[in-house]
């Protein structure tokens, strides 16, 4: 591995630090000091908004400045907004700032990260489209999309322990972080010649034929994903109250979740190196398969069961998506490719409130048999639509 894709990798790392310790840290904080959980709700729901009507543009500027520039900038930009977020917080819980302006200065806070921190994930996956071979594309995506998930894993893990120091400690510390990564990768990572684009070379769209099929397929995962981790802490609350520590059980299943993916990873795009379409195909099923059999769970084990097929199913599907659509794509297409597949990972997040939220208040069961459902037409989809056949890297 180059010392450049190193720091890349290292880069999305820091990202999953603060993403997911955000997720777990800030909701309590911002409700001790008054705000309601739907505003606190809805600052997510802003910045996720933010995220996915930039990225696809971040993706085409990273063809025309360079995938470098724009990797460092998004980087910066999430370090910028760790201590947005927290310095509202710090303020108000010491009767600095006045309790009125905590709901819009936070909602700034994650705008920055939604509208430039946006930028180095599709800038970061071009990047490796452009310096991988066809064979090696969906490995070094699969390393890539690791280097995250062993960040939402252990951000949980190391900001609790910074927490105990103070409760800025951790947003300071992955900022810092992330500006270290920027750093290396300016020192580290090749600016390829930026050229001129060929007038010849039709530019894509959301719509285009090589384009649509992948978004719809990650929309559709990105809802299932975001329906089970959002629907999780209330799922075991509700199902499992009778058993002691229920907020230890909460976490051990969000980590069993990304565990299971990174480790499905590398055994299916390293170790026994399925080619995408088989990858699709398999962890399509096994998502349905989880989904279904975690509607019926009453036990926790079965239930952790179940979030080990999931995660190994994620661990199928996002990279091969990924790849699938960067061999879809020529040389001058591929920031624009990497911008539009990172527009739509959010999406799931901005439909929970709406499609997932309602259903599982009608019947928790009902909301995992509805992404068992999903995960069958994604599967049906996959094998009726010629393009998952194509480009294939035995």
């Amino acid at each position: 591995m180059s010392s450049g894709g190193f720091w890349l990798k290292f880069g999305l790392f820091t990202v999953g630090l603060g993403q997911s310790f955000v997720f777990v840290l800030v909701p309590p904080l911002a409700r001790d000091l008054g705000l309601s959980e739907v505003q606190t709700s809805t600052i997510f729901a802003i910045s996720a908004v933010a995220w996915a009507l930039t990225s696809a543009g971040w993706g085409r500027a990273s063809d025309t400045y360079g995938r470098r520039n724009i990797a460092i900038l998004g980087l910066v930009g999430y370090a910028i907004s760790m201590i947005a977020l927290i310095t509202p917080l710090f303020l108000v819980e010491r009767n600095v700032l006045d309790v009125i302006y905590l709901f819009p200065l936070l909602v700034l806070g994650r705008l920055i990260n939604g509208i430039i921190g946006s930028a180095t994930r599709p800038a970061s996956f071009a990047y490796v489209a452009d310096t991988s071979s066809r064979e090696e594309r969906t490995l070094e995506f699969a390393r890539m999309e690791s280097s995250f998930l062993v960040g939402t894993v252990m951000g949980p893990l190391i900001g609790g322990m910074l927490f105990l120091i103070t409760k800025e400690t951790p947003f300071y510390l992955f900022s810092a972080l992330a500006l270290v990564g920027s750093i290396g990768i300016y020192f580290n990572l090749e600016q390829h010649e930026i050229k001129p684009r060929d007038p010849e070379v039709s530019k894509i769209s959301y719509s285009s034929n090589n384009v649509w099929p992948f978004l719809f397929l990650a929309s559709l995962t990105s809802l299932c994903q975001a329906s089970l981790l959002q629907s999780m802490g209330f799922f075991v609350t509700d199902t499992f109250s009778s058993l002691d520590d229920i907020p230890i059980l909460i976490s051990i299943s969000f980590a069993l979740i990304s565990i299971s993916a990174i480790v499905s990873q590398y055994l299916f795009t390293d170790l026994i190196a399925l080619n995408n379409y088989k990858l699709l195909i398999c962890g399509s099923l096994l998502m349905a398969i989880s989904y279904y059999a975690m509607s019926y769970a009453d036990t926790i084990a079965t239930y952790y069961l179940t979030l080990i097929f999931n995660g190994f199913g994620i661990g199928m599907m996002r990279p091969a998506t990924a790849s699938s659509l960067s061999l879809s794509q020529l040389s001058e297409n591929q920031g624009s490719a990497a911008g539009y597949l990172g527009s739509v990972m959010p999406i799931g997040h901005m439909m929970v409130p709406l499609v997932a939220m309602p259903i599982y208040a009608i019947q928790p069961n009902f909301l995992y048999v509805f992404s068992a459902g999903l995960c069958i037409l994604i599967l049906f989809f996959i094998i009726v639509h010629p393009i998952f056949k194509e480009n294939l890297i035995d």
